[in-house]
């Protein structure tokens, strides 16, 4: 399997790339890419680790040679936000990295799945779409936008306030990736039960953990190590299920299969083609149903926004 990080010299991209080094079955191979000269030197650092991972690192303005032949692509690049920014302050700078990347993996690896981690991603997932079908190589079951984080942060902030084992929480999150878009379904949380006060503090709480690390790291950046973590735990779960393994579920933001949304983060069955079946995700309590009614409008916006944003 080769897996290509683009980005890789920023703070999400080396924890990424660390994580991956460690982590990717034997014989994988990692390519690592930025505008950044210091690329080459992190995959040199990295190659130090032993693991059976081949590992390189390519610098400049055309990370093409870095896509030749990749599985998955991972998309990190750009800049973070810093104190008192949304995700969608990030729009301006984002959006054209983004663009200017997937324009060429559409000509270096078409058929390789891509996971879109540059935010803001209800946005950037859309106008990777829209650059990959003017390239005319679209295909829906290898687009995701990575919303693992989400996922991750569910899960421990549920077993902090429960006194739960992580390895018995799991928490269905669904929507978007950013603010309100954000709806972790905590009323299908088995083994612990919420009362109305703490279903709306931790889904405050869930929403707003971005701004957490933001505000906690007082302008030296925002959630780099968790992200690295949660992007490395997507990019297992694609290596498992291109590999052909048969039961591999996640979480990602992608299209079809939503009533809601033309992007719309929900469970996933993987497989060898990237999205096998969008899964149900049950039923929504009331409050959950309120909350997905009230931030549709935002996300629906979002998308639209990267879609004129090629057109």
């Amino acid at each position: 399997m080769k897996v290509a990080v683009l980005g890789a010299a920023g703070g999400i991209g080396q924890a990424l790339a660390l994580l991956l080094k460690t982590k990717l079955p034997a014989g994988s191979e990692l390519s690592l890419y930025d505008i950044a000269p210091v690329t080459p030197g992190v995959a040199a650092d990295l190659s130090h680790i032993p693991s059976d991972v081949k590992i390189v690192g390519f610098a400049g303005e055309d990370p093409t040679e870095a896509l030749q032949g990749a599985d998955i692509v991972l998309i990190s690049a750009g800049v973070a936000r810093k104190p008192g920014m949304d995700r969608a302050d990030l729009f301006n700078v984002n959006a054209g990295i983004v663009k200017n990347l997937i324009e060429k993996v559409a000509t270096a690896c078409p058929k390789a799945c891509i996971g879109i981690i540059t935010n803001p991603v209800n946005t950037t997932v859309a106008i990777a779409a829209q650059v990959l079908k003017k390239a005319g190589v679209y295909d829906k079951n290898k687009l995701f936008g990575v919303t693992t984080l989400d996922v991750i942060r569910s899960e421990t902030f549920v077993s902090e306030m429960k006194g739960l084992l992580l390895k018995e929480v799991k928490v269905p999150v669904i929507g978007g990736h950013s603010g309100t878009t954000i709806l972790p379904l905590l009323s299908q949380v088995t083994g612990a039960s919420f009362s109305e006060q703490e279903v709306e503090q931790l889904t405050h709480r869930i929403q707003n953990a971005g701004t957490e690390v933001v505000e906690a790291k007082a302008g030296g950046g925002s959630a780099t190590l968790s992200m690295g973590y949660a992007g490395c735990r997507f990019a297992l779960s694609l290596v498992d299920a291109l590999s052909g393994k048969s039961d591999v579920v996640d979480y990602a933001y992608v299209e079809g299969g939503s009533e809601h949304a033309q992007f719309f983060a929900q469970p996933l069955l993987l497989g060898k083609n990237g999205v096998e079946k969008v899964l149900p995700y049950g039923e929504l309590s009331a409050f959950e149903q309120k909350a997905m009614e009230e931030m549709l409008e935002t996300l629906k916006g979002d998308i639209k926004k990267g879609i004129e944003f090629v057109s």
